[in-house]
């Protein structure tokens, strides 16, 4: 006798499908190899998230050519909702900024050991890339948009940043911290490397060094000749 009830066969108890788009390569992507960065989990503790797991950038150990190009995005929610705290210890959606949302942020840090990102002028991300999808956005573009998930897509208008989402436009209203006035997807940039060297980064928003880790290293290796 099989353990099965064929009443139960039809129905989706969770329903985890995803649609995505596959865009077309631009100019200077022909021929290379592209890595995609992104992000997985949700929020959430250990248990929360179970069978899921809590958030992480995956993958978060990359090596790659200094001639391969990296595609640094991810996706969120603001509708995640995982019910209040309902003492059992599964229910309830432990987590930084605004209950039910998902965010993340992208910022390089000195060491692997440590739980804060770099300021800007010590990093040194930013000056071994280059967008290829925004050729003209400059390193503090970069860093810029990737910190802010897009709330700002960079200092001042650089082609690709319209008016309203750079931080020179007076107009745009402060940004939160905790990226709860973020865009919760971000497509980020398609980056080729000018010189090999490594990256270790954080989400700040997710990182919560007392019980989950939301941490990465690239290593960026020279030209084989």
């Amino acid at each position: 006798r099989l353990a099965m009830n064929t009443n139960q066969f039809g129905r989706t108890f969770q329903d985890r499908t995803h649609a995505y788009v596959v865009l077309p390569r631009l100019d200077g992507m022909e021929g290379k190899m592209l890595h995609n960065l992104n992000v997985r989990g949700k929020r959430g503790n250990i248990v929360q998230t179970f069978p899921g797991v809590e958030y992480d950038f995956v993958p978060n150990k990359l090596a790659i050519s200094e001639e391969e190009l990296l595609h640094i995005q991810w996706t969120g929610s603001n509708t995640h909702n995982n019910g209040g705290n309902g003492g059992d210890g599964q229910t309830g959606d432990a987590g930084e900024g605004t209950g039910g949302t998902d965010r993340h942020n992208f910022l390089q840090m000195l060491r692997s050991d440590l739980n804060f990102p770099a300021p800007f002028e010590n990093t040194t991300m930013w000056d071994m890339v280059e967008s290829v999808n925004h050729p003209k956005a400059t390193g503090l573009d970069l860093a810029i948009g990737f910190a802010t998930s897009g709330y700002y897509c960079g200092m001042s208008n650089f082609g690709g940043c319209p008016t309203g989402y750079h931080v020179d436009d007076s107009k745009k209203g402060a940004f939160q911290q905790q990226l709860n006035n973020a865009p919760a997807s971000y497509f980020g940039h398609v980056l080729r490397f000018k010189k090999p060297g490594t990256c270790v980064y954080v989400c700040t928003r997710n990182n919560n060094f007392t019980n989950r880790s939301q941490k990465g290293v690239l290593w960026v290796t020279p030209k084989q000749k």
